[in-house]
């Protein structure tokens, strides 16, 4: 299949490379090929998409894609207009550079979100072709989809960040080096048992004591980060209580504590 990829940044030259290898023909000119995608940062898809439309580059008989996780496929109705079949292809994955988006790419998940059938098995083949595992997404669940994948990978690394932060408060040299075994052996325990059992902690065995001592340290110390301990303190106590890992006097303690600090 012939490809033009707009927008060579991170993500659009990982498509590039990773078709190329796998037997695709990678072209300059839209109006050459049978899949157009379109990589540019999400506010500018609409304009790209309706500057090539309005330059003709886009036709009956092509598929145009978008890489947004979040953006809908309402952002590329000029493409659609112009006769070309819509779809959207997100890799749930994060890339700090070429080199590493062109490595991770194969083996992660990839949204497909497509208008149709036919347009949804050219996402899932061109998904494969890149090596990533797709799976449907439906055009109106894009938005939630998104925040989820930023609680997935953006907060958690805003997470390591206050740790790093408090670690150094408490006196370590090499904060990210002596917590990075503890931050693996949790992501492999969400692996392995799923979130919920997975979950260990103050909050699961109930200790309103420690929480207590945690909150007073951090108003002597890191008084800014308490909202934040607080409110993942009450996540993470209503998925304990909904999971059957904590009884109702063990909740009352803990709410009790949450409360006064509130």
């Amino acid at each position: 299949m012939k490809v033009a990829v707009v927008g060579r940044g991170k993500v659009g030259t990982a498509f590039a490379v990773l078709l190329e290898r796998s037997g695709h023909e990678v072209v300059d000119a839209p109006s050459e090929a049978e899949l157009v995608i379109i990589a540019t940062p999400d506010e500018r898809i609409v304009e790209v998409c309706s500057a090539l439309a309005g330059r003709g580059e886009l036709h009956e008989g092509q598929t145009v894609a978008h890489v947004s996780g979040a953006t809908g496929l309402a952002a590329l109705a000029a493409a659609k207009e112009a006769g070309a079949a819509v779809l959207s292809l997100h890799p749930l994955q994060t890339f700090p550079d070429v080199e590493s988006a062109i490595e991770r790419l194969p083996g992660s998940g990839m949204a497909v979100t497509a208008e149709n059938e036919a347009a949804a098995k050219i996402g899932e083949r061109i998904a494969e072709d890149l090596g990533a595992r797709p799976f449907r997404l439906a055009d109106q669940d894009k938005a939630l989809y998104h925040a989820a994948a930023v609680f997935a990978s953006n907060y958690v690394v805003t997470v390591l960040a206050i740790a790093d932060e408090l670690f150094c408060d408490a006196g370590l040299d090499d904060p990210i080096g002596l917590m990075m075994p503890l931050v693996r052996s949790s992501v492999d325990a969400v692996n392995r048992l799923g979130t919920l059992k997975a979950l260990t902690g103050p909050v699961v065995r109930g200790d309103a004591k420690t929480i207590e001592r945690n909150l007073e340290a951090m108003r002597e110390n890191a008084p800014l980060q308490i909202p934040v301990y607080l409110a993942l303190a009450r996540a993470a106590l209503d998925r304990a209580a909904r999971s059957g890992l904590l009884d109702t006097a063990a909740r009352r303690r803990l709410d009790e504590v949450l409360s006064r600090w509130t």
